[in-house]
């Protein structure tokens, strides 16, 4: 069972899936409340895989699934503006009660879970005190960091949780919490994988959600760009994960749920895997052939940090697993999938 099922990690991962386990039973279950999600109903249902129309803030439709073995729980809304834009009630009812009703489902299943947390969880102040240093094109983190957890490579799973982090990832964290009493209490296989900034086709991106898609699209259709915060200068820092790296590591976790039980992991692409907005901006322009004008704009939005790498060291310890696709790659095959789907996807996005 793959919750957020017709978004784009729950479809990509529930397509994975059956790609991959011919023999297995997929369904996926979503409310279709995102714009887009929709276009995916057709190619789920092409792969074989049963669309279950269920919010997961209503237990009663989340029932409608029916007998799992194991459950992607990718249900979420993930704009960290979505609260601050007055839908908070909408945040907490879905991000933290649908984990809650996701989870309580798997414990009468006795199911394996995996659980899609976000690096949103670590406080914006404490990320925000990094010291760092400015480079041309980008701003880079400094080896020596006045908090644990945090150095040239990123940020690892030991980084302090103290502070305020967003509705969003207080949500997330809090689901996190979930995840450890369920699996005490009912003994479940459950693991965590905290993400970064994933990317790739069929990524429907916003500017508040999506953010190297949005830049993508907005080279490949002409609209301009604005720079937002830390002087306008475009060179705060993502790492981002292609969804097919993530799509490697749910299918071996699927596969050895003991190995992966009780354990949560920060996963991403890494600084090998980074851009600052403006390294992205030169790089959509090459792929696409088109430039875009990009204004600054030095007002900051709340939540916002100046740079986010993750450190998975830890995840690659554990079970082999590490990145495989560049910034380049995941760009490219985003590009090409626009390319290929103009209409659809334009259509989409209005």
């Amino acid at each position: 069972m793959v919750t957020g099922g017709a978004g784009f990690v729950g479809s990509s991962v529930a397509l994975d899936l059956v790609r991959r386990h011919p023999d297995w039973e997929v369904v996926v279950a979503d409310s279709l409340f995102r714009r887009g999600s929709e276009l995916n109903l057709p190619r789920l249902k092409e792969a074989g895989v049963e669309f279950v129309h269920a919010d997961v803030r209503h237990p009663e439709d989340l029932a409608r699934v029916g007998d799992f073995t194991a459950l992607v729980e990718c249900s979420a809304e993930p704009s960290v503006m979505a609260a601050v834009q007055g839908e908070g009630d909408f945040v907490v009812n879905t991000n933290l009660m649908g984990a809650y009703h996701c989870l309580d489902l798997a414990a009468r299943q006795q199911a394996q879970v995996i659980f899609l947390s976000t690096s949103r969880v670590y406080p914006v102040a404490g990320l925000e005190q990094l010291r760092t240093t400015e480079q041309d094109t980008r701003f880079v983190l400094d080896d020596d960091q006045p908090v644990p957890g945090a150095g040239a490579e990123g940020i690892s799973e030991d980084f302090p949780l103290r502070g305020a982090r967003t509705l969003y990832g207080a949500t997330k964290l809090a689901g996190e919490l979930f995840c450890e009493e369920y699996a005490e209490t009912f003994g479940l296989p459950i693991v965590v994988n905290r993400c970064g900034v994933i990317a790739g086709p069929w990524q429907m991106g916003k500017v508040d959600q999506g953010v190297f898609t949005h830049w993508l699209l907005s080279h490949y259709t002409g609209r301009d760009l604005r720079y937002i915060g830390y002087g306008g200068t475009g060179k705060q820092v993502r790492d981002l994960l292609h969804i097919d790296d993530l799509l490697d590591l749910i299918d071996d976790q699927l596969l050895r749920p003991q190995h992966w039980a009780g354990h949560t992991f920060n996963v991403g692409g890494g600084r090998a895997g980074s851009l600052s907005l403006a390294e992205t901006t030169a790089l959509c322009a090459e792929i696409t052939g088109r430039s875009v004008s990009v204004t600054p704009a030095g007002e900051s939005r709340p939540g916002d940090v100046r740079v986010y790498l993750t450190d998975a060291r830890a995840v690659r310890a554990h079970g082999g697993w590490a990145p495989q696709r560049t910034p380049r790659d995941v760009l490219t095959d985003i590009f090409t999938w626009v390319s290929e789907n103009e209409r659809l996807v334009l259509g989409a996005l209005g």
